[in-house]
């Protein structure tokens, strides 16, 4: 099989490598699809220290199943089937103790990080059955591939206890910060407000429903309040780094609930008394439980279009390292960039 290889730190090459095999409990899946992720390219670009050099990375995807390992025949699913996969992994033993919080499981595995697990920007990926979700019935292949970074989103907004109709700032316009606006509009929340200084990714959400407002504009928090027609009643930081929360902070009224899911800095110095005074809640979002993503993937089958907008471009995998060279270059698209692992 063909797989895109982390080489070494900085250059990703493509190579042929043995067939992966579906173990006991797996089902073998065929990739069609897989969506470069932002830690991903940190991955590539050395930053975050969680990629590594002869690493398969990848775990935004879709494709059909190859076959069945012994034990997972009786899961319903047949060859053929489209389907993507939860990359959070827990041991069997855990499953009960962590039901409704598997990315809490201080054994979990995550597919794409874990350097051991030939992972989806190869053609074929072994998963446990457990963690194989079905893609419902005519959806796009590649849409699939936008099911795991919505589950993000979708996590995060339960995490900041969005309430339909709630007024919800999001600083940051990439990839995560537009799969918020559309877990928003899952949760009926409106208006929905995001900032972000590029204007690519600006309009980009404008076109799927979201206000917007430069983010490095000296008075952003007021322009954001005047759309949403007052403080907004949560703010989910899809950036991480310190303007971001302060503009998070700054913007929601008090009591209001701050949802730090983006990680653009390791260590942050905040105001305290916006937390304090105004008894604000400060909390923190990390990949999502079996439950959040499950509900992306059977709402993403009715995005449409809405969904369509997110991707800008499909590049075959033999183009994969110039997309991630790219990307590490500040110079990709304003949404998300998809290897095709099928052409």
């Amino acid at each position: 099989m063909r797989a895109l290889v982390l080489e070494r730190i900085g250059y990703l090459e493509v190579q042929e490598r043995p067939d992966t095999q579906a173990g006991e409990g797996q089902v073998l899946i065929r990739v069609q699809a897989t969506g470069i992720c932002g830690s991903d390219v940190h991955g590539y670009t050395g930053e975050n220290g969680r990629r590594h050099p002869g690493q398969v990375m990848g775990h935004e995807s879709s494709g059909v199943v190859a076959a069945l390992g012994a034990g997972a025949e009786e899961s319903g699913l047949e060859v053929g089937d489209p389907v993507t996969f939860n990359p959070v992994v827990i041991p069997q033993s855990d499953v009960g103790e962590y039901a409704g919080r598997e990315q809490m499981s201080p054994d979990k595995r995550v597919i794409g990080v874990d350097p051991t697990w030939v992972s989806s920007f190869a053609e074929l990926v072994a998963v446990p059955v457990r963690n194989v979700v079905p893609l419902p019935a005519g959806l796009p292949i590649e849409h699939g591939a936008l099911i795991e970074p919505l589950a993000v989103a979708v996590h995060a907004v339960r995490r900041a206890g969005v309430t339909a109709g709630q007024r919800v700032l999001v600083t940051g316009g990439g990839p995560i910060g537009q799969s918020l606006v559309l877990a928003l509009r899952m949760a009926d929340a409106g208006p929905v407000v995001v900032t972000e200084v590029d204007p690519g990714r600006r309009a980009l959400v404008e076109r799927i429903g979201a206000r917007t407002v430069d983010g490095s504009a000296h008075d952003a928090v007021e322009q954001a309040q005047a759309l949403a027609g007052g403080p907004f009643d949560a703010a989910i930081d899809a950036v991480g780094i310190e303007p971001t929360v302060a503009t998070a902070l700054r913007a929601t009224r008090i009591g209001a609930t701050v949802c730090l899911v983006g990680m653009g800095a390791p260590r942050l110095t905040l105001d305290a008394f916006l937390v304090s005074t105004a008894e604000r809640t400060l909390v923190g979002s990390f990949t999502y439980s079996a439950a959040d993503f499950r509900d992306a993937a059977a709402w993403i089958g009715t995005a449409g279009d809405v969904a369509s907008a997110l991707i800008s471009v499909q590049v075959p995998l033999s183009e994969g390292p110039a997309a991630f060279e790219r990307l590490a270059g500040g110079t990709g698209a304003a949404g998300k960039v998809i290897v095709r692992l099928d052409r």
